[in-house]
């Protein structure tokens, strides 16, 4: 750290006396670069200000909750409405009503509403419902896959016993075969099938789904009265305003969502069908401020902009827009930059870059110029960026690039070169859209 950031570096100091590590989970920086800062202090609109009052254009909407722009003049209006009346208390605003009423509207499959406040809590309470659908045992997921932090689920970490996963069965995305096989092993004590609606793992190119494998994963779960669980929490509401596989005509029994609902107030959801509702009913599940309802209210003044407004539409024209850019700014400059996933929801990876040395470093370059990318995980887009926005952040990753260059040397750019004649991507890059 330099004095740049002297703020940032006295904040980790005094972190890591009281707290174990300095920080943790997702909001550690340790894996990213050195020049990665770890605490904020404002955010606005697509603009994010570090603890030293560095400004930058985000591309990472809080790893994906800001998705009108942070600060909402709408939905904080609603947040301070009911903050006025009441927040936490006996029993939930009326509201609660309302919002479960708006969900079940928009969302196809969806004829009843729960509401929590992280991801975890929603996947958790969906592996709970299918396992009590028809008490059974069994719990089919992805390989490689992000449910959450529930010790059924997580990806990495002690603490975690062989019997928590014990009933946890993997099998290979948009593998109809390996899916297949795995409910076979399952046999009469199939649960559940989580499936997210295209591949977004970390550290790898994401993959959208094949309409067949989403069609494989509903008709298994029919022959076997198994619940289809779609985990919408990173993609809810920004890939379509309804169900993300509803334009595949595949609806499951239970949804997950979160992050995007209330635009950044805390709070989840599980949605199902009737399919579900005796089996949802048998488990027992709360949380102190599961019921809150000043998120509540959040949430309703952000559906009421995404049914009303071109936010998505919007989102999607910046999108392809920072995409084409930075396509021709790689191959301008001699690197293969493969860009995959939809670009509402883009990620970036380089060509013959297993350890990330060129990631790390472009994106390392793009944040000393004001532009917050990741270097490894799923990038979110929100609805106030706007085109000046995206032709700013061209001008600085452009720099970013040419930084890069002088950076790995004239040999590591003819490499790219050669990668990018050899892979195609002098005409296109790599364009996976849900």
């Amino acid at each position: 750290m330099t004095g740049r950031n002297s703020r940032d570096q006295a904040l980790r100091e005094r972190a890591h006396r009281v707290i174990p590590g300095g920080m943790y989970g997702h909001m550690s920086t340790a894996r990213l670069p050195a020049e990665y800062l770890q605490f904020f202090s404002a955010a606005h609109g697509s603009r994010i200000w570090d603890a030293d009052g560095h400004e930058y254009i985000d591309y990472m909407c809080a790893f994906g909750p800001n998705l009108l722009g942070y600060r909402d003049a709408g939905v904080d209006a609603a947040a301070r409405s009911q903050m006025s009346r009441g927040d936490t208390m006996n029993g939930p605003a009326p509201l609660m009503v309302d919002l479960a009423e708006r969900l079940v509207g928009m969302v196809d499959h969806a004829e009843w509403a729960m509401f929590c406040k992280n991801g975890t809590d929603a996947t958790a309470m969906a592996m709970a419902t299918a396992r009590s659908h028809r008490r059974r045992r069994k719990i089919l997921v992805a390989e490689g896959a992000y449910h959450g932090v529930a010790q059924w689920c997580v990806l990495r970490g002690d603490g975690v016993l062989p019997e928590d996963k014990a009933h946890v069965l993997t099998y290979r995305y948009n593998d109809i075969d390996s899916l297949a096989a795995a409910a076979r092993a399952a046999d009469n004590d199939l649960a559940g099938i989580f499936a997210t609606p295209y591949r977004h793992d970390t550290f790898r190119d994401q993959e959208p789904v094949l309409p067949e494998f989403a069609a494989a994963a509903r008709r298994i779960c029919d022959e076997h009265d198994a619940l289809l669980i779609l985990d919408e929490v990173r993609t809810g509401f920004r890939l379509a305003r309804g169900g993300s596989w509803e334009s595949l005509g595949i609806a499951p029994d239970l949804s997950c969502w979160g992050k995007v609902i209330a635009n950044g107030h805390p709070i989840s959801a599980l949605l199902g069908s009737d399919t579900a509702r005796d089996a949802v009913t048998r488990i027992f599940v709360t949380g102190s401020f599961w019921f809150s309802a000043v998120p509540m209210a959040a949430a309703l003044a952000t559906l009421d902009v995404i049914e009303a407004s071109d936010y998505l539409e919007r989102i999607e024209e910046r999108g392809h827009q920072l995409r084409d850019g930075l396509r021709q700014q790689a191959r301008h400059h001699g690197f293969a930059l493969r860009q995959t996933g939809p670009v509402q929801m883009p990620q970036m990876l380089f060509e013959d870059d297993p350890d990330l040395v060129l990631g790390h470093a472009w994106t390392g370059e793009a944040l000393a110029r004001g532009v917050y990318l990741h270097p490894y995980h799923n990038m979110f887009l929100c609805a106030a960026l706007t085109e000046q926005d995206v032709r700013t952040t061209l001008e600085r990753t452009d720099d970013a690039f040419r930084a890069l260059r002088r950076r790995s040397g004239d040999t590591r750019a003819g490499k790219q070169q050669h990668a990018n004649r050899g892979l195609g991507y002098d005409e296109e890059q790599v364009d996976h859209a849900t």
